[in-house]
């Protein structure tokens, strides 16, 4: 089996088998026509032949003739199949019906064939019969899908009777409990659907049982059986499995179109995720079979799916949504009308054009003809569906519930179905159940919808209460809306997902961001912003517009007005002013447009709320010339527009406090004295001229509150307020000489904080009621840390500077004095630039932070702002106090300062200020009322006049001999500092010049070793080549150079006729040489040739050994045996630089000094075996035997390869040496004969070979 005929399961492709297919079909072997034998006729093979093309409508004749005929089973079920061949079921069923009466005088196996076709066209029946009873039948006469599984199932038990492993019986089966599966809902979770789900899936494998054992009987080659076990694995959910035996069975008969498995294939592909696998699949079986429904269907859903992920004003999505319904829908339509599936589909193409009939008429056929519950769920959906857009809730409700179970209900079920419910509650105002329901759909599949939905619903909630005079609380609900609503925001940036943006979703976040998170609200309008933009056409489009401030504004005038006016109200609350007035102008503009393109659009209550906020934006940005001109043209259009009259009397209160302000202020409040409104303006303009007063009944502030109590709303947030501040006020200007004063105070604060509890009662958000009871806090109870977190708090909600200045006295009161600056200056910030009040508090908490940290310069800058304070209100006497105090202040600190602290500068400024204090202290003790009591202020300046002033004089003087002493030490010490300064620069000098130094030697010395491996280089590079050139020669022939051929040797070496004896004093570097080559031993000692020409020279040994006087080595063996080199003069330096390396002694070596020399130990041995008594000497003679085992443990064989035999010599090779055993000779020929021999010697008459020495036991010595 190739790879290119398997299905792969990754889903990387399906391979289906290239050669053509043909289509085979049911009841092919049904002939055309038949002869039925007639009983006593004249003629034997009389017969009535029956066409079975053109059969009777009524089968009632043909039946009563094969009953007097007698006619065999066979032809009964011949012609019942005919029948079923022309889709009359019916009549092949009464045949067979008939024809078992007929056998009933026969065997029962007579009637088995029958019984089992019997069963199959039940199951037929049972697939085209309607799944509930139509409407207007009785229960009685109904054909149900039921019923026909009854009726299979009884005749398939009666031919069980008769045999229960008749092979078609299994098949049978299978398919009865797949059918009976297919009616049963799938299952559920828990509770009451756990019977169903057992049910369901006992059928389901009762159904795999049967299609293994019709597989086992048939030897596994009933196909059938692996596509029904396929298609129970498929049902079950295991569509893997299920893909393999699709895909075995595709394999097996490549030819079978009816069942296709190449339609199982492709839905196990869409299961397991591989939806373009699946198409193609689809795309083979309808290549194959052009007239398959389920192929046209199946791929028709499949372009359906893929137009799904796009937006409908994608070209991409008309041209799927097309190809799907026109060209795959239809074609399915058109060769079944009653297919569920094609129905169903095609239901969904006739809702959304809302021809409800043919929606109705095809949901129906869906439900009653399907054997599929997913089908049939999309049937009763569709119903729901085309009630609920009749506004037919419950039988929308109905229908919704049954496509629900249909598909298993509760947790599972049908998603769309239980959202449908929901927005039925919805409509029905059952807003609690809705959001259940709701709730449990986003548990179980986190939909997006699902939460869009719900987050509306409870944002919706949010929005009723703040609409509401109830002020619940309700923050849980915004909570879980916002939740909700960024979660479905967030997945629009998943690529996965492919959702698109919702306008309805950000405009609902920015209004739950509103009071608590104004910048995200406003991020959420600038993305509704760029949503608009990018939806307006390109005609609209400016274009040349290079400046993108410009074309952001041009392109702004084609949005809806109301998302930039509210676009510029966040603005100006972040006090982002120009940007406000930008957009608030560019709605005018597109009111301006719109008005223009629809005439019947009225947009006056759009332009005059945007241009009221533009005008405020105006007076906030302090340009309240065109805020004036912005209300006056309100003014115009809408004389009795309260606000912008009340803006415009505060706008002359600020310009002109004393003249056209308050008029304007009385006139309003003349003209409309019940607008709330205007009233809190009026007391915030008596709050600011009224006269102070310690009776709270003689001020007019606190009678005009009361008022707007009393009669007007007992609830007024701006007037409980007020009164707090009145209280508050009060109490902190009251005596506290004695305890009543002090309880006397408590009782006002307690009075100030019981209206400005009110007020947060009524609305929790009053910062201002909440900033009254932290200042009663410090005031009255001293409770700093409390009114810190209170104040902090306050400060992120309302963007006042009197929130700020609070702050400051808080932190000041806790000597946090930096903080308390950072809060003063912040404040003086907000528009109060001028504020002489708060330049006051920075001038005191400069002063007290200059008096902790004897800091002058703190001092200085508390004289600063209060002198800018005296600048602004110059006719205060407490503001020039103020200056008088901190120059005293100031004198004081000089004074008790050290020499080292202070300057002569600043001593004699110090006593010039205490002059000017003093100058004004006397002017304000004179003033009609003085801040202080005039006795006081006259003592403090006479202290300065007298003592202060001695004080700085006398601090002036040491000062000025401390400045001259210290002088001169200051320009000793800057002198020796400049000469250290000057040594040290000399030293860093120094210092580099040897750096330098040596750089230069290191890169000199790299130079010159540069050099001198270059030199190297090139003298071997030298010797390479002239290497290269002996090595190399050049071809008489070709030219080229070649390598140099060793000569031949002529076989081995033989020996010379006239051998030369070694006299004791030869060495084996100079041994003779034999044709034409020095031999690679150290010392050779030559035997005689053989008189035999025919037999090759043994080789020649030559033993040495160390020094008998030295001690044993804990190694048995030290030396180590080298190959030979074919070269003349290479082998021989190679052998001496391999001993040296192993630690031998090689020629000149330190060992060879300590050794004998081999010539000496080959005398000697020729001494030992010059006759062939020698071994009987040696065993008479005990101390010759131990010297020869102590040679032997010491010995060295030198011999050659046999492949270096033949050519020139002998190499020497290091044989495995073995402990009291001996080994095999590595060099000999096949000649020798003395392979075991301890002592290699040449002894004349004796062939040597070259055999190899090993250490051996003194009890080997005869082993020869």
């Amino acid at each position: 089996m190739t790879m290119s005929q398997v299905a792969h399961l990754n889903g990387n492709g399906v391979a289906y088998p290239s050669e053509p297919i043909l289509a085979n079909k049911r009841f092919s072997d049904i002939p055309s026509a038949i002869d039925i034998p007639v009983q006593g006729g004249l003629d034997a093979e009389e017969a009535v032949e029956v066409n079975l093309e053109d059969l009777f409508e009524d089968p009632t004749e043909l039946c009563t003739l094969l009953e007097n005929e007698g006619a065999a089973r066979s032809f009964w079920m011949i012609i019942a199949l005919a029948y079923a061949k022309q889709r009359k079921v019916d009549h092949a069923i009464e045949m067979l019906t008939k024809g078992l009466g007929a056998m009933a005088r026969g065997g029962p196996k007579e009637k088995l064939s029958i019984l089992s076709c019997l069963c199959w066209l039940y199951l037929w029946k049972s697939r085209e019969a309607p799944r509930l009873i139509p409407e207007g039948t009785l229960v009685s006469e109904a054909r149900t899908k039921d019923f026909y599984l009854q009726a299979s199932t009884a005749t398939l038990n009666e031919a069980s009777r008769i045999n229960p492993s008749f092979p078609p019986l299994f098949l049978a089966r299978g398919v009865l409990y797949l059918l009976r599966a297919s009616l049963q809902p799938p299952a559920k979770p828990s509770g009451s659907g756990s019977q169903d789900q057992s049910e369901r899936l006992d059928n389901l494998r009762q159904a795999a049982k049967c299609f293994e054992d019709a597989l086992r009987v048939s030897g596994g080659k009933n196909m059938m059986a692996v596509l029904g076990k396929s298609r129970a694995q498929f049902s079950m959910g295991r569509y893997s499995d299920a893909l393999d035996g699709y895909q075995e069975v595709l394999l097996k008969m490549p030819g079978l179109t009816d069942p296709d498995p190449r339609i199982g294939a492709g839905c196990c592909f869409w299961q397991l995720g591989y939806k373009d696998d699946a198409k193609i699949a689809w795309e083979r079986s309808l290549e194959i079979n052009p007239s398959s429904k389920i192929a046209n269907i199946l791929l028709g859903l499949y372009y359906l799916n893929s137009s799904a992920s796009l937006d409908t004003s994608d070209p991409k999505f008309i041209a799927l949504y097309k190809k799907a319904m026109t060209e795959y829908t239809q074609r399915a339509f058109k060769l079944d009308k009653d297919s569920p599936l094609t129905c169903a589909t095609f239901g969904g193409y006739f809702l959304s054009r809302k021809a409800m009939p043919t929606v109705e008429s095809l949901a129906r056929k869906a439900i009653e003809l399907t054997d599929v519950n997913a089908v049939a769920s999309d049937g009763w959906y569709l119903l729901a569906r085309k009630e609920h857009l009749s506004n037919e809730t419950s039988r929308s409700s109905d229908f919704y519930r049954r496509a629900d179970e249909a598909r298993g209900g509760g947790d599972r079920g049908y998603l769309p179905a239980k959202f449908g419910i929901a927005q039925l509650q919805i409509l029905l105002n059952d807003l609690d159940g809705a959001k259940f329901r709701l709730e449990k759909i986003i548990q179980h599949s986190k939909n997006l919808e699902a939460m869009v939905l719900l987050g509306t619903l409870y944002a919706e909630d949010v929005f009723a209460n703040q609409g509401s005079g109830l002020k619940e609380d309700k923050s849980g609900e915004s909570k879980k809306a916002i939740a909700l609503l960024e979660t479905v925001r967030m997945a629009w940036k998943d690529s996965k997902k492919n959702t698109s943006p919702d306008a309805s979703v950000l405009l609902n976040l920015a209004r739950l961001y509103e009071a608590d998170q104004p910048e995200k609200s406003l991020q959420c309008l600038q993305q509704v912003e760029k949503m608009e933009m990018d939806e307006i056409p390109d005609d609209d489009r400016p274009e040349d517009i290079e400046d993108e401030a410009v074309l952001m504004d041009m392109l702004r005038e084609h949005l809806p007005p109301q998302l930039l006016n509210n676009a510029g109200c966040f603005q100006y609350q972040a006090e982002k002013y120009h940007a406000a007035r930008g957009l608030f102008q560019t709605a005018l503009s597109a009111c301006v447009k719109i008005a223009d393109r629809d005439d019947t659009f009225d947009t006056d209550a759009l332009v005059t709320t945007i241009s009221y906020n533009l005008a405020r934006t105006y007076e906030a940005d302090n340009m309240l010339d065109e805020a004036k001109k912005v209300y006056e043209g309100l003014l115009e259009r809408h004389d009795d527009y309260t606000e912008a009259n009340a803006r415009l009397a505060h706008i002359s209160l600020r310009q002109s406090p004393g003249d056209e302000g308050p008029k304007r202020i009385t006139k309003l409040i003349q003209t409309d004295p019940t607008n709330l409104e205007v009233r809190g303006l009026y007391g915030w303009f008596l709050s600011k001229s009224k006269k102070r007063s310690m009776n709270i009944a003689e001020d007019s502030e606190q009678r005009h509150y009361k008022h707007t109590l009393q009669h007007h709303d007992k609830h007024d947030r701006y007037s409980l307020t007020g009164m707090g501040n009145i209280y508050l006020t009060t109490a902190r200007e009251m005596r506290r000489d004695t305890d009543s004063d002090k309880e006397k105070r408590r009782n006002m604060y307690g009075k100030a904080v019981e209206f400005f509890d009110k007020a947060l009662q009524l609305d929790p958000r009053n910062a201002y009621a909440a900033q009254g009871i932290a200042i009663a806090l410090v005031e009255d109870r001293k409770e700093h840390g409390t009114a810190v977190q209170m104040f902090t708090k306050i400060r992120d909600t309302v963007k006042d500077s009197s929130v700020l200045v609070n702050l400051g006295h808080l932190y000041a009161e806790l000597k946090q004095y930096s903080r308390a600056i950072e809060n003063y200056e912040a404040a003086l910030s907000k528009d109060r630039v001028n504020d002489a009040q708060i330049l006051a508090c920075l001038g005191r908490v400069w002063l007290l932070k200059g008096k902790q940290d004897k800091n002058i310069a703190a001092m200085k800058n508390s004289l600063d702002y209060s002198h800018k304070a005296r600048d602004i209100a110059k006719d205060q006497l407490h503001f020039q106090f103020n200056i008088a105090f901190v120059q005293i202040q100031v004198a004081q600190l000089v004074y008790t300062l050290n020499e080292s602290q202070r300057t002569l500068e600043e001593v004699q400024n110090a006593a010039h200020g205490l002059d000017e204090a003093i100058e004004s202290l006397t002017t304000i003790a004179q003033a009609k009322n003085p801040p202080y009591p005039k006795n006081e202020i006259e003592q403090r300046a006479n202290m300065g006049r007298n003592t202060m002033r001695r004080q700085l004089e006398r601090a002036v003087q040491s000062q000025r001999e401390y400045e001259e002493k210290n002088a001169a030490k200051l320009h000793q010490a800057r002198e020796i500092r400049q000469a250290e300064l000057k040594r040290r620069e000399e030293e860093k000098r120094k210092a580099e010049e040897i750096a330098l130094e040596q750089k230069r030697r290191i890169a000199e010395e790299r130079h010159r070793m540069q050099e001198r491996d270059r030199e190297l280089a090139e003298r071997r590079e030298e010797e390479e080549r002239k290497k290269e050139e002996l090595e190399y020669t050049t071809d008489e022939e070709t030219g080229e150079k070649v390598k140099r051929k060793k000569r031949a040797g002529g076989g081995k070496r033989k020996k010379a006729e006239e051998d030369v004896e070694t006299d004791g004093t030869g060495s084996g570097a100079d041994g003779y040489r034999e044709s034409g080559r020095k031999s690679r031993g150290k010392s050779a000692n030559r035997a005689p040739a053989s008189d035999d020409e025919g037999v090759a020279p043994k080789k020649r040994r030559k033993l040495e050994r160390k020094n008998a006087g030295r001690s044993e080595s804990k190694f048995k063996s030290s030396e180590i045996v080298v190959e030979s080199e074919s070269e003349e003069d290479a082998g021989h330096h190679n052998n001496e630089d391999d001993a040296r390396v192993n630690g031998q002694g090689g020629p000149g070596s330190e060992n060879e000094e300590k050794e004998d020399s081999p010539m000496e130990i080959d005398e000697k041995v020729n001494e030992d075996d010059g006759n062939d008594d020698d071994e009987e000497d040696d065993e008479a003679n005990p101390i010759k035997q131990r010297q020869r085992s102590t040679r032997k443990k010491i010995s060295r064989a030198i011999g050659s390869d046999s492949e270096d035999d033949e050519q020139d010599g002998g190499g020497v090779e290091d044989l495995p040496k073995t402990n009291g055993s001996k080994a095999p000779s590595a060099g000999a020929d096949e000649g020798d004969e003395d392979d075991g021999m301890e002592y290699a010697t040449a002894a004349p008459g004796n062939d040597a070979g070259s055999g190899t020495v090993v250490n051996g036991d003194d009890d080997d010595d005869d082993d020869t």
